[in-house]
């Protein structure tokens, strides 16, 4: 690599870690490009993107960002997992580890928390953020159509009480 496209990959690679929310970092040895390939569309997919840097230049981006502690873990060949959804990247990354075993989950960073791979795994049990938007939206509308039903079922009773006077009447 030249030295400015070395500069380059470096300030590409320090933007990405200063605005990312959560970063995964996993072994990837004896892959196949297709697994890879696999894998970064299912990162996609998730909203997340999967880097593969030399591990010095990493290093260096890593400086002056919250997940500067992700750098003991670049040994050898190792791929990073990225996303602003703090549980989009660690679920497709463990998801893709069941299925795959040379695909293996070293650590990763949340802000300035250290991860182990258990809270990883951890972090991708949880629910997704939209997951979690669905929720709340379901729990703040469930009581507004109780409201609704309740208020309109007095009306319908006082009606069908209004209808059975009015067949009473009409059939003395």
């Amino acid at each position: 690599m030249e030295r400015a496209a070395k500069k380059e990959a470096v300030e590409t690679l320090n933007e990405v870690f200063k605005t990312t929310g959560v970063a995964v970092v996993a072994h990837y040895s004896g892959l196949t490009v297709a697994q890879m390939q696999t894998l970064r569309t299912q990162m996609k997919q998730a909203g997340a993107s999967v880097k593969v840097s030399k591990n010095r230049l990493a290093k260096i981006a890593l400086e002056g960002t919250d997940v500067v502690s992700i750098g003991s873990l670049l040994k050898g060949p190792t791929v990073i997992a990225t996303s602003n959804d703090p549980v989009a990247a660690p679920k497709v990354a463990i998801e893709f580890a069941k299925a795959n075993e040379k695909f293996v989950i070293l650590g990763g960073a949340m802000g300035t928390t250290v991860l182990n791979p258990d809270a990883v795994k951890a972090l991708a049990s949880l629910p997704s953020l939209d997951e979690l938007r669905a929720k709340i939206l379901g729990l703040l509308v469930a009581p507004a159509t109780k409201i609704a039903q309740l208020s309109t079922a007095p009306a319908a009773k006082l009606a069908r009480v209004v209808q059975a006077y009015a067949s009473k009447g009409e059939a003395a």
